[in-house]
């Protein structure tokens, strides 16, 4: 049975790779952009910062406390969490998964890589989907010579639609991305935390 990836560490090592912050920084952040794949929150977000600061993939900078409110660890991103970050990213993105939260946990982290290696990796997908499609269409089409009747396939038949509808958005993005018009450089700032969550 393939590992469930870990959608929650993932996020907190892309918001790392922006900037800086404390997890309670990093709960508001995922409410407010509703990123609604990260679930058991808070407690998953707290666990997730634990172990990924014991893999040394993020580390902490600094502790603080304002008046009577418990101590805040702010973590920044290690050189092994950006390339773990990119390990992890670049592989959601390349292979379907049965679970497609994945993909749009994938997505909408997508900024932190490169462009050219957003790209490599959802080429990489649109021949993986391409591949899954022939292979359903070879299988409806050896039901349907055995006399199943259309009624028993129809799951079959949805999970293709998605599929196929999948792979018409990524060549899109694909598409949009070669063209120029679609890109991020420079788009993700140091500062985008905190103009995402109202912060002077």
């Amino acid at each position: 049975m393939a590992r469930r990836p870990d959608l929650v560490g993932l996020t907190v090592l892309a918001m790392l790779a922006v900037r800086a912050s404390h997890p309670y920084e990093l709960h508001r952040f995922i409410i407010d952009t509703h990123k609604d794949y990260v679930t058991g929150l808070p407690r998953s977000l707290y666990h997730a910062v634990e172990r990924l600061a014991g893999e040394d993939l993020i580390a902490p900078v600094e502790t603080s406390r304002e008046g009577r409110r418990p101590e805040r660890t702010v973590y920044e991103i290690t050189d092994e969490g950006r390339s773990e970050l990119s390990t992890r990213l670049r592989a959601l993105l390349e292979s379907p998964h049965p679970d497609r939260r994945t993909f749009t946990a994938a997505v909408s982290l997508i900024g932190t890589l490169p462009v050219p290696d957003a790209l490599r990796a959802l080429r990489t997908r649109a021949a993986a989907l391409e591949g899954l499609l022939a292979g359903t269409d070879a299988h409806l089409r050896a039901m349907k010579d055995n006399g199943l009747p259309d009624i028993l396939m129809i799951e079959v038949d949805y999970e293709r639609t998605l599929n196929e509808a999948e792979l018409a958005w990524v060549q899109r993005i694909v598409a949009r991305l070669e063209s120029g018009e679609l890109g991020w450089s420079g788009t993700v700032r140091q500062d985008l935390l905190s103009q995402l969550l109202g912060e002077p």
